[in-house]
This record gives structure tokens, C-alpha cells and sequence, in this order.
């Protein structure tokens, strides 16, 4: 008769604390009042699974790694295989002052199941591998748009160095500028070759990111997307693009039971420092959501041109604090209308009222 056979666990509850890399995982195993085994494996599910269910048979199985690289795939497998599992943020797991000053694989994957068998790791949120994959269409369009900036940055600094004067009319990057670069020659071969180097990659940006606009453009007018895409166009300054941005990283919105919690997502809180009597309040907290923020703010300002309402609400901001803090507060009612519109499914009507 196999282990397997004579050893029930049924129960009791298995905590895994997997330290996930590319090559390699260092695992964590805790019972209710012992530690089982850290051990390392090859970076597949069906290992540890098979591991588990060999060693533990019938016991109950919860697992958690660390948000990063590897994404939520790891969770997804374990969720086929029946075992619930916390995809944490790293700055959220409880750290000892000795676990900060010999960190290291074994360590972190101790931590990790600790915390999970002691209750005190809170999950992030894992959207789905549909919702994941339609946020990297537009990741894949903003890590080309940083590509293109890069290029003509490049392309400037050239011209700056051999001391090529760049007319204004042509700093828009039009076509006729384009053009005008491609004839441009230097004084030896090489340079132009250098030249026509960089103008090459920059046509060739240019083309990927006209084609990731029109995919953009028709993953928003499917089913999924097309009545919440027209909804959010009715708030000022949101264009189809930025709609699907707001889309794909929110995800469910229904988990933000308050604005102020959308808030805190997005990164439109202040830090705050307090103690004692002392009570002190930084800018926004670092801790954000970087892409929503930053594109929430860009479309503040141009909503504050459009939307009478937020005008006036602006200007009296700027009366007590800085146009850029001002902004900040304009961002936050712009997130209340996002918010309000998607969850109410109806059009914002602009008025005088803020």
C-alpha cells in the first residue's frame, strides 16, 4: 500500500509560497503549526500540483507569488486545478527587519506562505486572459509611442551635433519634414548612412503605430466594448483611444464600492504623514496606477476647455493653489464622471453645475 493511501489530510489546509522566476521556483510549504519543506522546482504548475497531491492527499491547497514578470498565468493554471490562489503586491507583504537584511529566495518564499497561513496578504486584482490580452494591445501601442519619441530624439540630437539647423515650421514631424531629412546630405557617405539609419526606423514606428491605431479602433467598436466606448466619449476630453486605455485597466469596476477607493487605484490621493501631534500631507502618492493617471490628467486639461462646468470649478481652484494642483482636483471629477457613466450606463450631459 503506497503513502498516499494511508495518509489522509482531509481538512486540513496546505499554504504554498512560491518565490516565481524564470528558470527556477523556490516553494514554501506550511501546515497549520509546522513548516513542511522549501524546496526548488522547474517553473511549471503540474510539478508542485503533482507534489501536493502526492504528499498532502485530500488536505485543502491555497498558493501565492508575488505580482511581476510571469503575469497571472501561474494563477490561472492553478485556479483549472482547483486551488485558489493570491497574486500579491510585493510592497504588501509583511517583511522582518532580518528577512530585509538576508533576502533571498528561500526567505521570500517563506514569507510568503507565512503570510498567507496567518491571514495577512490581501490579493490583488487578476483580470481575465481576455482582459489581459486586449490591455497589451494598448501597452504595445504606448511602449511604440515611447519608441518613436526616443527615435526623433535621436534624430534631433544628430542634427544638433553636425550643427544642421531645423526650421520650426518643420518640428511637427510632418511628412515634407520627413521628406526634407531624406534628402539631406553630409559631407561623407557614412553620415548620411547614420542618417538614413534613424529615418528608417521612424518610418517604420510610424507604420506600426498607424496600424495598432486601426486595430485599437476595431477592438472598440465590438460588442464588448462599443456601448461603453460611446459612453465614455460623451465626457469631455476622452477620445475613442483613451476610452479603451480607461477600459483595459480598469477592468471591473463594480470593485471600487466608493470613489474615493477609484481614487486611491489611480493614484489621485495624497501621501500622508502623521504622528503624534504632527500632521503632515505630501503630493500624490507614488503608488499608482501610472498609466491611467497620467493619461486622466491629459484629458483633464483638455476637458477644462470644453466642459463649462469644469472651467469654471478650475479657475476657482487656481484662485487658493497652483494651476498643476488645480489640475490634479479636475482629474479627480473627471474619474467621478467616468465612473458615474459606466456604472449608471448613461451619457454625460454637461452643465454649469460642477
Amino acid at each position: 500500500m503506497s503513502y498516499a493511501n494511508k495518509v489522509d489530510f482531509t481538512g486540513q489546509t496546505i499554504y504554498v509560497g512560491m518565490d516565481v522566476h524564470q528558470k527556477s521556483w523556490t516553494v514554501s510549504i506550511f501546515m497549520d503549526l509546522i513548516e513542511h519543506k522549501t524546496f526548488a522546482q522547474p517553473p511549471d504548475v503540474e510539478v508542485l500540483v503533482a507534489y501536493l497531491r502526492r504528499h498532502f492527499p485530500g488536505a485543502s491547497y491555497k498558493a501565492v507569488y508575488e505580482a511581476g514578470f510571469c503575469g497571472f498565468w501561474i494563477h490561472d493554471k492553478l485556479k483549472l486545478h482547483g486551488i485558489p490562489c493570491l497574486v500579491v503586491n510585493p510592497a504588501d507583504i509583511p517583511t522582518r527587519d532580518k528577512e530585509r537584511a538576508r533576502k533571498g529566495d528561500r526567505s521570500d518564499s517563506r514569507k510568503l506562505a507565512r503570510g498567507l497561513r496567518n491571514g495577512e496578504l490581501e490579493g490583488i486584482y487578476v483580470p481575465s486572459r481576455a482582459m489581459v490580452e486586449d490591455r497589451s494591445l494598448i501597452r504595445t501601442r504606448q511602449a511604440m509611442v515611447r519608441k518613436q519619441t526616443r527615435c526623433k530624439n535621436q534624430i534631433k540630437s544628430l542634427l544638433h551635433f553636425y550643427g544642421i539647423p531645423v526650421p520650426d515650421i518643420f518640428r511637427s514631424w510632418s511628412r515634407n519634414f520627413i521628406r526634407s531629412l531624406e534628402t539631406l546630405r553630409l559631407e561623407r557617405e557614412s553620415g548620411h548612412l547614420a542618417m538614413k539609419a534613424h529615418l528608417s526606423e521612424l518610418i517604420h514606428l510610424r507604420q506600426i503605430l498607424a496600424q495598432l491605431d486601426r486595430d485599437i479602433l476595431a477592438l472598440s467598436r465590438t460588442d464588448e466594448y462599443r456601448d461603453r466606448v460611446q459612453l465614455l466619449r460623451s465626457v469631455p476630453g476622452i477620445s475613442t483611444l483613451s476610452a479603451m486605455v480607461f477600459l483595459t485597466e480598469l477592468g471591473d469596476l463594480a470593485r471600487f464600492t466608493s470613489l474615493d477607493k477609484l481614487c486611491g487605484y489611480v493614484g489621485l490621493t495624497p501621501d500622508t504623514h502623521a504622528s503624534g501631534e504632527k500632521q503632515g500631507t505630501g503630493d500624490m502618492t507614488r503608488r499608482c496606477n501610472p498609466v491611467f493617471r497620467s493619461l486622466l490628467i491629459e484629458c483633464s486639461w483638455v476637458a477644462v476647455r470644453k466642459d463649462p462646468a469644469l472651467a469654471l470649478a478650475y479657475h476657482d481652484f487656481c484662485k487658493r493653489t497652483l494651476k498643476t494642483k488645480a489640475i490634479v482636483k479636475i482629474a479627480r471629477k473627471v474619474l467621478n464622471r467616468i465612473r458615474f457613466v459606466l456604472n449608471n450606463r448613461c451619457r454625460y450631459v454637461s452643465s454649469l453645475a460642477a
